[in-house]
């Protein structure tokens, strides 16, 4: 009850028939996150695509210039005999042959993110099923095969996050804390949308970013303009 009457009271501060611009929209979520945690700040997006047409799905990767305030746990899959320097350069858990026969056994996946190497691919196949089920199949688009994996993890550890369209046609990512200070969520936010327009799809006809809302954890949306 103590919930859903702090919504209400705050949902009094927010026009649900408007559209705002990001600034304001940002500051509104500040205002309105007021939970005893660090609230996480999510944007989320409705595109103009069919989910399934696989050439119309939205995957890609963005740097926010703040981080996500989210701490990600990244596997590496390469070489048994790099799986040291994955370590050492953040990878939660790195490994070749070996890692992947154990999530094929378990079917389980304690990480967020993968990164491997071209040369590792075709090893992948074993348990591609497990990984694409859970979103976690390394892409080219999202940055997550390369050949320098030192400098992935950094990407990665600095602020660089993949995101991908659901089977709704949403995107949702989180861009922040309630922590963070207006201009710090305002740049994430920015860069999430100027990211978002450019992974369009080719052969998209009509309206591609139908809206895009902010909101924070348990608080409530406010609708971002973003042209």
């Amino acid at each position: 009850m103590k919930i859903g009457k702090r919504l209400k009271n705050f949902k009094t501060k927010i026009d649900g028939l408007k559209v705002y611009e990001a600034q304001e929209a940002v500051k509104l979520i500040k205002e309105t996150a007021g939970l005893k945690f660090d609230a996480t700040i999510e944007a989320h997006a409705n595109l103009g695509i069919d989910p399934k047409k696989g050439e119309q799905i939205v995957r890609a990767s963005v740097n926010l210039p703040h981080g996500s305030g989210k701490k990600v746990r990244i596997a590496a899959f390469v070489a048994d005999t790099d799986a040291k320097k994955a370590l050492d350069a953040g990878a939660t858990v790195a490994g070749g042959e070996t890692l992947i026969e154990e999530i094929k056994k378990t079917g389980k996946c304690d990480f967020d993110i993968a990164i491997t190497v071209p040369d590792m691919m075709k090893h992948l196949a074993a348990i591609a099923r497990v990984l694409g089920q859970k979103g976690l199949m390394p892409n080219p688009k999202t940055g997550t095969i390369g050949t320098d994996v030192v400098k992935m993890l950094e990407e990665l550890k600095k602020g660089k996050v993949t995101y991908k369209n659901d089977d709704t046609a949403n995107v949702h990512l989180a861009i922040g804390k309630a922590s963070y200070t207006e201009e710090q969520i305002l740049a994430n936010f920015e860069a999430f949308v100027d990211s978002l327009k450019k992974a369009k799809p080719q052969n998209i006809k009509g309206v591609y970013i139908k809206s895009v809302h902010l909101s924070s954890t348990m608080g409530p949306s406010v609708k971002v303009a973003t042209n």
